[in-house]
């Protein structure tokens, strides 16, 4: 061979493994990414081939498709979009997916594991791949209503109920919420256009508050110093300062009740805990805090579930926290939840159904069961104790003095011949908090005696009342509709 020819063969070798070397890197190291890569019309037309499974709560439709004449055959359409928005999430080819389309993605398209006999059929048969669909535990009436009142009066904030005994998630309302149904056009201008609406890189209608934002609980972490504090010795009957004002210890710092209101019936510089709570009485609580101590009201917090960082509803769940607690005047004020003691919705809603519970913590979650194509039950959610957060008897006494703290509170809605448990909260916020309305919360359960429903209500900075809001005019109200609404749908 001579030279002319040995130096063809070899640049033509080179060429072959360099050709050899770039189909590897683009099938092997980067096939996954392209072949994922929404810009790619091939994966869109693949993955809008065939219908997505539906998302329903207890037989209403959340989220189905139905059929298109343009090149993505099917079209997912959200009835009622708004008020489901934060249990549906979104499906949308340019910002993915969120909420029960994320979590409950493989079922939805078909490759769940527990569909594999369907596929098999399906390939077998010739037929088209058919997906699953996923069941809800969401109360729809119950959604409806508190939905229904949190958006007409402009609130933001969230609601959350729970079933107690299973730790089924009966409502879950963000407000203010958005439509995914211009999320899940095929047109990638109107997805933007809806995407854009609130001029922000994340949308803040986009965020589930029930699950994905903190707050400070005010005044409803007191049913947390009474489960540490009933443990340790203290009953309904002890007595605590009724004072309007009291200094943290260590400090030059005053803390006060709501009003800078005396605490129990005349000048008595004493009260109870059963009345201290009725009241709310923030002087009360703060001292029972430091009494209590910081381990014992950390370890009263993480048994109701506060700190867990890998709770899944199936959806990721922000966690809670109570913060650091330094000193005696660290513990007094995070012991009437303010500080940095940090709560989500749903959190509070599982204290409340915990103690309506005889004190036994369940699981929430938010998937009752997932069908197969032809609506056949192929998986169902069993409900799970998560642990005795606190004795029976402890849970029993919260109960009643529950009870005692809802006949002192406002607002209406009250439901003749219902026994409430509850408790308000009216919590500060903000860089100054002197000036920053409140956020108001309303917890509960009903009936009192044999409990089907406990429930969260937040509502953001005062609501319609601003600074002179309270949980008993704002939250309650809501909270006390959406009891209705679960009691309604037992009969």
């Amino acid at each position: 061979m001579n030279a002319a020819v040995r130096r063809v063969s070899i640049a033509m070798m080179a060429l072959i493994v360099a050709l050899v070397a770039n189909l590897t890197y683009v099938q092997v190291v980067k096939g996954s990414d392209y072949a994922n890569d929404p810009r790619n019309p091939r994966v869109l037309i693949a993955e809008y081939s065939n219908p997505r499974g539906q998302i329903s709560a207890d037989g209403q439709l959340l989220a189905s498709s139905t059929p298109t004449n343009d090149a993505l055959k099917y079209l997912r359409q959200y009835p009622n979009g708004p008020a489901f928005a934060p249990v549906t999430g979104y499906f949308s080819q340019s910002y993915g997916t969120a909420g029960l389309e994320r979590a409950g993605d493989p079922v939805l398209a078909g490759s769940d594991p527990r569909l594999f006999f369907r596929r098999i059929s399906d390939m077998i048969t010739g037929r088209s791949p058919t997906a699953g669909n996923v069941v809800t535990t969401i109360n729809p009436q119950m959604q409806q209503v508190a939905y229904n009142d949190m958006a007409q009066k402009h609130y933001a904030g969230a609601v959350v109920a729970i079933e107690p005994s299973t730790g089924a998630i009966l409502t879950m309302v963000s407000t203010p919420s958005f439509d995914p149904n211009p999320l899940a056009s095929h047109d990638p201008a109107v997805q933007k256009q809806a995407w854009n609406a609130d001029g922000a890189a994340d949308p803040p209608t986009m965020t589930n508050r029930a699950i994905s934002q903190t707050y400070p609980p005010g005044s409803t972490f007191k049913l947390v110093d009474l489960a540490a504090g009933l443990q340790d010795g203290i009953t309904p009957d002890t007595q605590v300062t009724a004072e309007s004002r009291i200094t943290l210890p260590g400090t030059t710092t005053t803390l006060e009740n709501y009003n800078g209101e005396h605490c129990g019936p005349g000048s008595n510089t004493t009260t109870t805990v059963a009345d201290a709570l009725a009241r709310s009485c923030n002087t009360a609580f703060a001292t029972m805090a430091d009494q209590i101590g910081a381990d014992k009201l950390r370890a009263a917090a993480q048994a109701f579930g506060i700190g867990q960082t890998d709770l899944q509803i199936p959806t990721q769940v922000v966690p809670s926290d109570i913060g650091t607690l330094p000193d005696a005047a660290a513990l007094a004020q995070s012991g009437i939840g303010q500080r940095d003691v940090r709560l989500t919705p749903l959190q509070n809603a599982e204290i409340v159904a915990t103690i309506a519970n005889g004190g036994t913590r369940m699981a929430p979650h938010l998937i009752k069961e997932i069908d197969g194509p032809d609506l056949s039950v192929i998986d169902q959610t069993q409900p799970q104790k998560l642990g005795q957060a606190i004795p029976t008897n402890v849970a029993n006494t919260i109960r009643d003095l529950m009870i005692g703290s809802e006949n002192l509170t406002t607002g209406h809605g009250s439901l003749p011949g219902v026994t409430i448990a509850s408790k308000t909260g009216t919590a500060e916020h903000g860089v100054d908090s002197k000036t920053t309305p409140p956020h108001t919360w309303y917890v509960a359960f009903a009936p009192a005696e044999h409990p089907v429903v406990a429930v969260a209500v937040i509502v953001e900075n005062g609501g319609h009342l601003g600074d002179s809001a309270t949980g008993g005019s704002v939250a309650s109200p809501i909270g006390r509709d959406v009891i209705a609404a679960a009691l309604q749908t037992q009969r």
